[in-house]
């Protein structure tokens, strides 16, 4: 699933950076949102941080113009670790 979804992102890499782009920073967005309701502390601010650092990284790697597969485990590790902490923050509102 991972080399297919890697051919995938890379036969169409040019096309899929603006998409790209634009997902994991709403995603990030919503992540972040959901870690400020839940107060200031230092968790939260560790987390946000988490958030913040994963958006960045994607979007650097994207500018510094890395390798293919660098930028696609970049944007793995922010949607899974945006999502990991949407869930989290999601059941802790509930």
């Amino acid at each position: 699933m991972y080399n297919k979804s890697f051919s995938v992102f890379a036969a169409h890499y040019y096309m899929l950076i603006p998409l790209t782009i634009i997902l994991q920073s709403c995603i990030g967005s919503i992540a972040a949102m959901l870690v400020l309701m839940q107060g200031i502390s230092f968790g939260s601010v560790f987390q946000l941080s988490l958030v913040v650092f994963s958006c960045g990284f994607y979007n650097g790697g994207v500018l510094a113009q890395l390798p293919t597969k660098v930028n696609f485990n970049l944007l793995l590790l922010s949607l899974f670790l945006n999502l990991f902490l949407i869930a989290i923050n999601g059941l802790v509102l509930l």
